[in-house]
């Protein structure tokens, strides 16, 4: 998204808006992350054979 997109408010309107758009940008991010560590660790979990255990260490 660009700022373009973003509407232009005036006062402590705009402080608000900016920062539920954050909070709300930064909670999809939170979920997207989340959501990619979950595909490589079932990724990584499915290229060791069997009997082979994580290295810790």
């Amino acid at each position: 998204m660009s700022e373009e997109t973003v509407p232009q408010q005036g006062g402590t309107g705009q402080s608000k808006g900016l920062l539920q758009q954050m909070e709300e940008l930064m909670a999809a991010l939170n979920a997207d992350l989340s959501a990619l560590d979950a595909d490589l660790q079932a990724a990584g979990d499915a290229g060791r054979g069997p009997g082979e255990e994580e290295q810790v260490g």
